[in-house]
């Protein structure tokens, strides 16, 4: 709502820029506030819901304006001293909430979560993130990818602009992850993969648009990455969780929520190297299928080399779409962790229609998760139980996971 104390609303041209003041409201989606100025929704980056702020127009869409918090005149109880060194206004668009205390960022993460699921999935839930590991807000992350600009540094992007910031001591990392990286020049326009990986063993590869494997410049191609007693050769330049403890979290709950499914068919769709087929091949056992599909070949081959002791389990290099077209019978159980945008509708109506009686859906979007969780319910299904888990300290992203029965 509108500043109403001993601050109120106005207006002042800066230049070009264009300065109010405003109370901020509840957090929205994306990682900031909601304000008003004379009946315009305002969304406010870099603040927390009840402070009143200064804030600067950076965007105007008509219906709403887009703008960022250059100084807190009322700060809110929960802010803290920033908890990333290079973040902030102007600054690198790496820890958006790093000025929130971890508890608070965690009960405002699931406020958003249950917003979205209120407004998209027609579903009422109250609960905050919980901490993944052991909760800590700095150095979880061992997988970054860094920018290089055309003076040959590495950087972060500043947020929505293609300029980096070439310092490199961003809050999320792990101790050691990057140390050096700015003592070197690279080629402009590369991107620099570092992966630390479970074996403590640093692994740098340089792409670029022309190359498809890229160039190693420390290490291997492939990072060590170890769930329980089972290992993967996981692409440095592919896709794992990047949170230290976050695989090992996931797979115990897909564990817990795959009981009774012993000579089943399983489903672990955009499977990427197979983290949960290790585990839903446990769950059907030797008598069992677990089909895991996912469209990168290299994902595919790190899954079937981690996997190849599990006659159970079959890799198919594929869209999720054309793979499920293809199927003949049903399934027992399905796991889904498709990327941002979600599994959307025709996806989940041939789950629908192979009857899968239970699904087991992750979602690292807010908005999207909630959709599909509406989707899913026009099915029929029901919501047994969502968790939602705060993977990525220090900014708004959160990993939610929903397992659904009919």
């Amino acid at each position: 709502m509108c500043a109403e104390a001993s601050w109120s609303d106005s207006i002042v041209a800066q230049g070009d820029a264009v300065e109010l003041v405003l109370t901020t409201g509840a957090a929205a989606n994306g990682g900031s506030c909601v304000a008003r100025h004379e009946g315009r929704v305002v969304f406010v980056r870099y603040a927390l819901p009840g402070e009143v702020v200064r804030v600067r127009v950076t965007g105007d869409r008509g219906s709403y304006w887009h703008a960022e918090a250059i100084d807190i005149l009322e700060p809110s109880p929960d802010r803290v001293e920033s908890l990333c060194p290079i973040a902030g206004v102007g600054k690198a668009g790496c820890c958006d909430l790093a000025f929130a205390a971890p508890d608070a960022a965690r009960v405002l993460k699931g406020q958003v979560v249950a917003n979205q699921l209120a407004r998209l999935g027609d579903f009422a839930w109250d609960g905050v993130a919980e901490p993944v590991g052991d909760g800590s807000a700095r150095g979880w992350r061992t997988r970054v990818r860094l920018a290089v600009d055309a003076n040959g540094h590495a950087g972060f992007h500043r947020y929505h602009s293609a300029e980096l910031v070439t310092d490199l001591r961003c809050g999320q990392l792990r101790e050691g992850l990057l140390d050096g990286m700015d003592a070197v020049r690279w080629r402009p326009g590369d991107q620099v993969h570092v992966v630390t990986d479970d074996d403590d063993t640093r692994h740098v590869v340089c792409t670029n648009r022309q190359q498809r494997r890229g160039h190693r410049a420390e290490g291997s191609y492939d990072a060590v990455q170890r769930v329980g007693s089972r290992a993967w050769q996981v692409p440095v330049t592919g896709f794992w969780q990047a949170h230290r403890d976050a695989a090992t979290t996931y797979s115990a709950l897909v564990a817990g929520w795959s009981q009774d499914i012993a000579g089943g068919t399983a489903w672990d769709l955009y499977g990427g190297a197979g983290l949960f087929a290790a585990v839903l091949a446990d769950a059907v056992g030797e008598h069992g299928r677990v089909l895991t599909v996912d469209t990168s070949r290299p994902a595919s081959g790190a899954a079937r080399a981690a996997l190849a002791d599990l006659p159970a389990v079959e890799v198919v290099t594929d869209s999720v779409r054309r793979a499920l077209t293809a199927q003949r019978g049903g399934a027992d159980i399905a796991v889904l962790d498709p990327p941002r945008s979600g599994a959307g509708r025709e996806i989940i109506d041939l789950l629908a229609r192979a009857g899968v009686p239970r699904v087991i859906h992750i979602g690292c979007e807010a908005a999207a998760f909630s959709r599909d969780i509406g989707l899913y319910r026009g099915h029929g299904y029901a919501v047994e139980q969502i968790r939602v888990f705060d993977s990525f300290p220090l900014t708004h992203h959160i990993e939610c996971v929903a397992l659904l029965t009919r």
